[in-house]
């Protein structure tokens, strides 16, 4: 999974209980959504896999409907990668299955349709799991197509340690380039390999956005809608995907950006 030698992805990584003994997460320059994405701007979401817009963002993705603004969901794969050689999600299932769990965890959100509020446009790139490096063209073709100036564009960093996600950073932020629009970056694996302190990560560019408690217990449910990757796969004996020692670091009462 790993994209880099330096953000291997393995094991357990770093304890939650290390950053939240650190402090420093709770002592970055705090920043509100409206800061974020400005009245009349539009919110676009490159999400790599079915469950990123909801990890990286859930928190803000309610605060900017609340607020009025217009969002775009990219899902840049349907996550069909996740299970090799599974026989209980096998990639067939896993596309047409983790779609739908986007959809739950946007009802969860109070985004969806079930939820009777104006569910966030979606386009689905359909690119290959695993492999977004090797379309990243066609992902900052699509994107460039997309995009407007004054959009503000989300997506994983360009260096949070997954290769898609590496890559739909690099997209994203040609795409913005060419386009007048304003990148703001998310780290996701980036607690799993990193330290407190860290001096690989843009700590002068990060910020942090408190949840309230409401939205914090509707993003932890969202959360809970992907069943797929929260249990281990006895068809092969690989461990969940989202543990809860992962979910951990992704679901504290505030979300980081690198503005």
């Amino acid at each position: 999974m790993s994209a880099h030698a330096d953000r291997h992805i393995a094991g357990e990584g770093t304890p939650d209980a290390s950053w939240q003994a650190w402090g420093g997460l709770r002592d970055l320059p705090p920043v509100s959504a409206d800061v974020l994405v400005p009245p009349g701007r539009r919110a676009v979401i490159v999400a790599p896999h079915p469950d990123d817009e909801v990890l990286a963002c859930g928190g803000l993705l309610q605060l900017l409907a609340a607020q009025g603004s217009r969002t775009v969901l990219v899902a840049v794969t349907d996550g069909a990668a996740s299970h090799p050689g599974s026989t209980v999600f096998t990639p067939e299932q896993l596309a047409r299955l983790r779609p739908r769990e986007t959809e739950a965890a946007l009802d969860a959100l109070g985004l969806g349709a079930l939820a009777g509020q104006a569910v966030p446009g979606m386009v689905r790139a359909r690119l290959p799991d695993g492999a977004v490096g090797a379309s990243i063209d066609q992902l900052q073709t699509l994107l460039q197509q997309m995009l407007r100036p004054g959009d503000v564009v989300f997506t994983t960093w360009r260096q949070d340690g997954h290769p898609d996600h590496e890559a739909c950073g690099l997209a994203a932020a040609m795409a913005a380039g060419a386009c007048r629009a304003t990148l703001i970056e998310m780290p996701v694996w980036t607690w799993h390999w990193a330290a407190p302190g860290d001096a690989r990560l843009p700590w002068s560019r990060a910020r942090r956005l408190d949840l309230g408690g409401d939205v914090l217990r509707r993003k932890r449910e969202a959360a809970g809608c992907f069943t797929s990757q929260l249990h281990g796969d006895p068809s092969t004996g690989q461990p969940a995907i989202l543990p809860s020692h992962v979910l951990a670091r992704l679901l504290h009462p505030y979300e980081i950006y690198f503005t």
